[in-house]
């Protein structure tokens, strides 16, 4: 539960705080670059830690074998100076340089006493006077022997007055009273000449002559060994020593003391090269130099293969002048004694690595956790805002789509952008001929206004309200259009929306009623009229009434006063037949003999006939059916028919109407012998306010409003009509078919 808490927060932290859109992906791919990039410097550091590690504690290690081997090199060279001291004062000895015996003999014993832990084996003095040696050595004690070759060659080289005070170091060879001693004991000689410079008691002035030589026999392997042996460098490192000639003066493989110590390896290892040790020695150890390094060699104590040892060598310097004479010690240990010491601080490394790759891996996982739970969030969060959008966008679409009203978008050229479904449907064009098409060219007659629009709202931004008509098919049709200027996020206008709704309808609807308001205001002046006319008519039949009393019948007076009453006795008639058509009645249906609605009509209009020349014929059906109908409209729809059929038989023809009924149906026939309807006309016969009449002279209302009043009575009204161009007989028939009533009483009518 704490964990999710800590989860959750941190989510709302990145929600809140990251600076840049997030690419779950992209981000986890490089988090794991980082944490590689982390794993690998993390590793890099540990190698180059170890190996960094491993360096310093092999250049410590052998710092410290350098630092022995300059010790015991220093060791050796105090021995050495310690011996060239005694020689030296031995040499300045009256006894030993006026060959003051006995005194000679306690000389050189003391000086063999003191210095035989040096490793001297024997003291010499070469008397040069006699050529006599007299020689002290551990046992027997005391010898005088002859002169041999090499004795000589050192007298010889110690009476040279140049080397006077020098000290010869001979070359170091096998010890002649021990052949065959495993390892070989070798020996060195120092010799310095003797003069008689010292004054004593005997000699109280020096006399500068040369008296001989002196000799010291030194055990050079015991010399270098006393030091080299307890050298321990590690666990099992150990020291050896060269002369300057190559020689192992010492060594821990005790057969190699006194060989070359280029081929005592060779001889030992003869499959390995040594050319590194080799190297060592030759530019480095027997040039007096000091230094560390490593080599490869084939042994070490008893253990035989390749093995990589460490090396630090110092110079044993026993003599500078006048020819440098140079030994060299040299400390080694195999480098496996330093990888031991390494393999613990090693183990102790890997450990923080592993702990910081450990952090490093829980922190990655930990980030992939945190985004992995916060993608599924986001997952689910987009998942159902897409749901939703998608749901909003079909509704949408489904609203656009499904509009009866023209959807378009336009831009500031007035191209046409998109169009909904009910758009291309009703302007009965394909999307190619839209899409990108002017509003110009779509929205004829009026794109010009919309045009106009749509570039004010680009300037302005005001939203703009057109009524405009278009044209299709021949068909005018009435747009009320609002114009919306659509912007983007930083409220620049991009595009036109566009609402159009078809206001056709309310539009005629609206002239309608304006003329219905008109022909009720005919009707009531007509009701006037026709009331003021009533009165003198009135007066007129009373007034005939009277002189008809009066004046005797038969006579032509009686015979004038009939016709004036006959006259207007018409006259009466026709002004109520014209006030019953005018007057508003409400709405009632009732079975009707149809053929008095035809007399009714017929009546009214017969002032008419007689004007226009037009001739009536009327084949009325006796015992017709009812129908059930308002008189009224029944006589509404004949007027309108038969009023059109008077106006297109300009100059006179002939009017017939006729009536039948076939048990169904009750049929009105109404049938004139005008030019005919045109054939461009005839599909729009029945159209609201389409006429073909001069303006003022009709309204167009007429048979669009016998249509619906027969439709209204679910009957039908067709016509057939015929031009010049189609035949000889010209003329139109108007059908009404209107259904017989069910619950009726056949009626009866003269035709």
């Amino acid at each position: 539960m704490f964990s999710k808490t800590i989860v959750s927060k941190i989510i709302a932290l990145i929600e809140k705080y990251h600076p840049f859109t997030f690419n779950l992906k992209y981000f986890q791919i490089t988090i794991s670059f980082v944490m590689l990039f982390l794993l690998t410097i993390a590793l890099m550091f540990g190698w180059f830690s170890t190996r960094k590690i491993r360096e310093i504690v092999i250049e410590d290690f052998n710092q410290q074998q350098l630092m022995l081997a300059k010790h015991a090199a220093s060791q050796i060279e105090n021995s050495i100076e310690l011996l060239e001291r005694e020689l030296t004062l031995f040499s300045l000895s009256p006894a030993i340089q006026y060959s003051e015996k006995p005194a000679l003999l306690n000389r050189m014993n003391i000086t063999f006493l003191s210095v035989k832990y040096e490793g001297v084996k024997e003291i010499k003095f070469i008397e040069a006077k006699t050529g006599k040696i007299y020689k002290v050595m551990e046992n027997p004690n005391y010898v005088i022997e002859k002169c041999d070759s090499e004795d000589k060659k050192f007298l010889k080289w110690a009476a040279l007055p140049s080397n006077k005070g020098e000290i010869l170091f001979s070359e170091i060879v096998r010890c002649p009273n021990t052949p065959e001693e495993n390892p070989p004991k070798l020996i060195m000689k120092m010799v310095t000449p003797v003069w008689q410079v010292s004054i004593d008691e005997s000699h109280p002035v020096a006399t500068n002559l040369f008296s001989g030589a002196l000799v010291f026999t030194v055990d050079v392997t015991y010399l270098v060994g006393k030091v080299a042996f307890n050298i321990r460098s590690g666990k099992t490192g150990y020291a050896w020593v060269i002369s300057n000639k190559g020689i192992f003066l010492y060594h821990e493989e005790k057969s190699f003391i006194g060989q070359n110590a280029f081929e005592a390896r060779k001889g030992k290892k003869p499959t390995i090269a040594f050319t590194r040790i080799n190297e060592i020695q030759r530019e480095k150890m027997l040039k007096g130099e000091e230094g560390k390094s490593w080599y490869i060699s084939g042994w070490h104590r008893g253990v035989e293969g390749e093995i990589k040892k460490l090396i630090a060598y110092a110079p044993i310097r026993l003599k500078e002048k006048p020819e440098p004479l140079i030994w060299s010690i040299a400390v080694v240990a195999p480098i496996s004694e330093v990888e031991g010491a390494i393999k613990t601080i090693h183990f102790q490394q890997l450990i923080l690595q592993g702990i910081v790759i450990v952090i490093i891996l829980s922190v990655g996982l930990f980030i992939n956790f945190i985004l992995v739970t916060w993608s599924n969030i986001l997952e689910k969060e987009v998942a159902k805002k897409t749901a939703e959008l998608r749901k909003s966008e079909e509704r949408y679409r489904s609203l656009i789509e499904n509009a009866e009203d023209i959807i378009f978008t336009a831009n500031l050229k007035g191209e046409i952008l998109s169009i909904n479904t009910f758009g291309k449907n009703f302007l009965n064009r394909p999307e190619l001929e839209i899409i990108g098409k002017s509003i110009v060219e779509v929205f004829v007659p009026d794109g010009e206004i919309l045009m106009a629009s749509i570039k004010k709202i680009f300037e302005t931004g005001e939203s703009q309200q057109v009524i405009h008509k278009i044209v299709v098919d021949d068909k005018d049709f009435w747009f009320n259009t609002n114009l919306r200027g659509l912007k983007d996020e930083k409220g620049n206008i991009y595009s036109v929306l566009g609402i159009s709704r078809n206001i056709t309808e309310r539009r005629k609807l609206e002239e309608q009623s304006y003329y219905t308001e008109k022909l009720a205001a005919l009707g009531t002046l007509a009701a006037g009229v026709a009331h003021e006319i009533n009165n003198p008519i009135a007066i007129i039949l009373g007034f005939t009434d009277i002189l008809l009393e009066k004046v005797p019948q038969g006579s032509q007076e009686y015979e004038i006063l009939k016709i004036i009453e006959k006259h207007a006795t018409d006259t009466k008639r026709i002004v109520e037949n014209l006030l019953g058509f005018v007057r508003h009645k409400e709405h009632q249906e009732q079975l009707v003999n149809i053929n008095e609605c035809v007399d009714t009509v017929l009546e009214i209009m017969k002032n008419m006939f007689v004007i226009n020349n037009i001739e009536v014929r009327k084949f009325l059906q006796e015992n017709i059916s009812f129908v059930k109908v308002d008189p009224g409209e029944i006589q509404q729809v004949l007027f309108n028919i038969i009023n059109n059929a008077i106006y297109v038989m300009k100059g006179g023809g002939i009017l017939t109407v006729s009536t039948k009924d076939d048990g169904e149906w009750v049929e009105i026939s109404i049938s004139d012998t005008g030019c005919g309807i045109p054939k461009e006309y005839r599909h729009r016969i029945f159209d609201p306010f389409f006429t073909t009449k001069e303006v003022g002279k009709g309204t167009g209302l007429g048979l669009w409003v016998s249509y619906n009043i027969v439709k209204k009575y679910n009957g039908i009204i067709t016509f057939v009509t015929k031009t010049k161009e189609e035949s000889e007989q010209t003329g139109t028939t108007f059908i009404v078919k209107l259904p017989v009533a069910k619950d009726q009483t056949r009626g009866t009518k003269n035709a």
